[in-house]
């Protein structure tokens, strides 16, 4: 309920504030439980990656430093997010995610770059992947890429991608995951340029 609530008063404030996001491809998002995966191009994608996969609801990591405060660790947890130490991720940071997948209510938004600014590939989201038995969805976010540019509303696009599906027996070793990676970066290449041929990506 806590979700849903949150989840339309945000939906209200990005249309005040931009009005002008397009969802694509969502045709080929699976009904069951899926992971969201994509590159982490600005701290505000998430959001409109959990807007777009609407009316299914998302979990979350969130950096655990977050959680000691108590009015925001009440808004976290009601919104399905869930702490991870990310110097020192430990079983949690897979197990979590997992049980949670496996229970079939939510699915889940995960950055394998871990961080902005990054493309390189972790095994997280794989690992999970695997162990839950769900899909990787890949996506991209195509629009401002700060706050403040987000008031010009500028065009935002999400695109999905076809699912990635992992058989529960192929290994995870070296080769086996980074045939995987390679996978999901050529996906993520090829959505841009279907919303945007000309697209390079710049930090800002």
């Amino acid at each position: 309920m806590f979700y849903t609530f949150i989840r339309a008063v945000v939906r209200g404030l990005v249309w005040l504030i931009n009005g002008n996001a397009h969802y694509e491809n969502k045709e080929v998002l699976p009904k069951g439980a899926y992971i969201l995966v994509g590159p982490h191009r600005t701290w505000f994608d998430p959001i409109y990656y959990a807007l777009a996969g609407s009316p299914k609801k998302f979990s979350f990591m969130a950096k655990e430093e977050l959680f000691k405060n108590p009015i925001i660790r009440f808004i976290l947890v009601h919104a399905n997010a869930f702490p991870v130490n990310r110097a020192h991720p430990g079983p949690s940071a897979i197990k979590t995610p997992v049980k949670i997948l496996k229970k079939g209510d939510l699915s889940l938004i995960m950055f394998p770059s871990g961080t902005r600014h990054s493309a390189e590939l972790k095994g997280g989201a794989l690992v999970i992947a695997r162990m839950s038995g769900v899909p990787l969805v890949p996506t991209v976010y195509q629009g401002p890429l700060t706050f403040k540019r987000l008031f010009t509303r500028k065009r935002i696009t999400v695109r999905f991608g076809e699912p990635i599906y992992i058989d529960r027996k192929q290994k995870m070793d070296k080769d086996g995951m980074a045939a995987i990676d390679d996978k999901m970066q050529a996906a993520f290449k090829q959505l841009d340029a279907e919303i945007d041929p000309n697209f390079k990506y710049i930090p800002k």
